[in-house]
């Protein structure tokens, strides 16, 4: 087990030099055309394919970096440079995630390559699990995958929603109710490669912030993916959903969906990290802005009120920091979150990030408020951490029932 430590070993401050120079270089400078055009950034993924940052080799070197630090040091340093561009550079992991969770080797080898694609031809993956009234609410999911015996093959119908690259994913993994009985437990995951008969896009959605990455409703029309798409394979999951009745029968359902959370927990320091990014980007625009902008012949960081919003916005921006190094550190070293640590440091993060670039546009004055800066851009994208992989108020539940020992439903 790794020690705990505040402090990047040379390694890891090589990575986070190389990322912050990709940020600075290329994603900053392209940020306000993509967020103007609400596209996905082609040419940006494929200049970080060709110097391997779009690459789930990557992403794995940095996943088991023994610190916990390799995934938020990464997040946040692509986040610095631009939220809706990084999202879109970072949100085919999402997919590629579910697939090693779940997949078999063979499933493995087959399905994430064909995610990313090459520095050639990049492609992008999607991971589909929101529905129009199943977000927060899991276990309200409506999409059902049915099996055909006659055919081998899986029957999906349903819609998903708030997909990012849904519908032009080369691959989307989608998350399908096969036991209503089961609840959460009734869940399994398939894969739905790009062209399949009955899959389509839905509404592309015109956000608020993070534009630059594509978001949209997923539809399935009686999709049918032969049986091999079925992540982990029937018979797993046959023995799966076995021993979730028999649990639910011995009244141990809430133990399960507990362990479940713990998932979630784990993931949510990620998102914090972006936010943290984010916030840091927003900051470091107005602290320049008050060490240069003069006003009754001095610069604006001499009155006390600037001043002590950058001292605050400052220290937020660290503690927020601090606490998802923690729960980044606690989830790979496999300590566990008796006080729900990976929902207090998306949390903490998330909130930050909305009031420190509000801070910095109201530093910047009218200026803040134009696009000719790019805190308005930034207050914009803050606005998501707030909302996915868990509202604010979804942290704060998770947080009280935890701490109380209320079931985590």
């Amino acid at each position: 087990m790794a020690e705990f430590t505040m402090e990047l070993n040379d390694e890891q401050r090589e990575v986070r030099d190389w990322l912050h120079g990709f940020a600075a270089d290329v994603i900053r400078p392209a940020a306000a055309e993509w967020d103007e055009r609400e596209e996905t950034p082609w040419p940006v993924i494929q200049e970080a394919a060709k110097v391997g940052i779009y690459s789930l080799d990557f992403y794995a070197q940095q996943y088991f970096d023994p610190t916990g630090l390799g995934i938020p040091m990464a997040m946040e340093e692509l986040f610095w440079g631009d939220a809706g561009i990084a999202l879109s550079i970072v949100g085919t992991g999402l997919a590629a995630v579910g697939v090693l969770a779940n997949g078999t080797e063979e499933q493995i080898g087959t399905w994430i390559p064909q995610m990313y694609g090459d520095q050639n031809d990049v492609k992008v993956a999607a991971f589909c699990s929101s529905e129009p009234d199943a977000g927060s609410d899991v276990a309200s999911m409506r999409t059902r995958a049915v099996y055909d015996e006659a055919t081998g093959e899986w029957v999906i119908n349903g819609t998903k929603t708030w997909a990012t690259n849904g519908g032009i994913a080369n691959v989307h993994v989608v998350v399908a109710v096969v036991d209503p009985e089961l609840g959460s437990k009734g869940h399994a995951s398939f894969i739905v490669p790009a062209g399949t008969p009955g899959l389509a896009q839905g509404q592309k959605f015109k956000k608020h912030g993070i534009r630059a990455s594509h978001t949209a409703e997923v539809i399935l029309d009686n999709v049918r993916v032969p049986g091999s798409c079925l992540l982990g394979g029937k018979e797993k999951l046959d023995e799966r959903l076995a021993r979730a009745r028999e649990k639910a029968r011995a009244g141990a359902g809430e133990r399960v969906k507990n362990a479940a959370m713990a998932t979630f927990e784990a993931s949510r320091p990620a998102v914090g990290a972006m936010a943290v990014g984010t916030a840091r980007a927003a900051y470091e625009v107005a602290l320049d802005y008050a060490t240069t902008r003069e006003q009754f012949g001095r610069p604006i960081i001499d009155n006390q009120g600037v001043a002590f919003q950058l001292a605050d916005m400052r220290t937020q921006i660290d503690a927020a920091r601090l606490l998802v190094w923690r729960a980044s550190w606690m989830a790979v070293n496999g300590k566990p979150f008796t006080a729900a640590e990976g929902s207090m440091s998306k949390l903490f993060a998330s909130e930050t990030a909305k009031k420190v670039t509000a801070q910095a546009i109201q530093i910047l004055g009218g200026n803040g408020y134009t696009r000719e800066y790019p805190v308005e851009r930034m207050h914009r994208d803050s606005a998501i951490y707030t909302i996915f992989e868990g509202t604010s108020e979804i942290q704060r539940l998770v947080i009280a029932r935890t701490l109380s020992g209320a079931p985590i439903r």
